[in-house]
């Protein structure tokens, strides 16, 4: 790898660990909906994917009964009160202050709604060592590629030297769109083989990020 400046980090998964709340969620609107609930940890780590839409489907929802619009509205109805109770991920805080005294640029960047993710990193404590927080505009977790598209050509920041950090298969898919370099952390929302398809290093601690600068 080219010798990293800016590191970019995935949010939910990656630094705050909310995936047995996503999990229990999910389950909770499926059943309230009549439909079967995923039912382990496990297997929602197996079928949760990007974008967010998709994975409705996937899970079982029919739309043309429960529109995806009003799920993804009831979904953050119970999430975001319930996640206040989400720490962050073990390490995520020693790692973020490390990297900070190296000299290295450090952004957020997630495919949560921006108002709800400065929200959760100022709560956190994460907000000082960020140079940026970069969300979307909406509840929907579509894709944050524009989002990083844009704060790269806004920031000046050199794409080759940057290191997307991220739990998901869309975080890599990402990074290829930045033209940024990447790896994935597999103790978020998507397990460790599905991100091995990718290509991209896999670690198992955040604090392994380093090895990579």
């Amino acid at each position: 790898m080219a010798h990293i400046t800016t590191v970019i980090w995935d949010w939910n998964g990656t630094l705050l660990d909310d995936v047995a709340l996503c999990a229990r969620l999910i389950d909770t609107l499926l059943t309230r909906h009549g439909y079967a609930p995923v039912g382990s940890l496990e297997r929602y780590r197996q079928v949760f994917r990007f974008p967010v839409r998709a994975y409705y489907e996937d899970v079982g929802f029919d739309f043309s009964r429960h529109p995806f619009d009003e799920l993804a509205a009831e979904y953050m109805e119970l999430y975001t009160p319930q996640s206040e109770a989400c720490g962050l991920v073990s390490g995520a805080l020693d790692t973020v202050r490390r990297l900070r005294e190296k000299g290295l640029r450090q952004v957020i960047l997630s495919a949560s709604r921006t108002d709800i993710l400065r929200a959760q990193v100022a709560a956190r404590g994460l907000d000082g060592y960020m140079d940026a927080l970069v969300g979307i505009g909406d509840i929907y977790a579509k894709s944050k590629v524009d989002a990083g598209l844009r704060w790269l050509r806004e920031s000046g920041t050199d794409a080759s030297r940057a290191l997307l950090v991220g739990d998901s298969t869309h975080d890599f898919e990402t990074a290829q769109a930045l033209c940024a370099q990447c790896v994935l952390f597999a103790g978020g929302h998507q397990p460790e083989k599905t991100l091995a398809a990718t290509g991209a290093p896999v670690i198992g601690r955040l604090a392994d990020v380093e090895k990579y600068l």
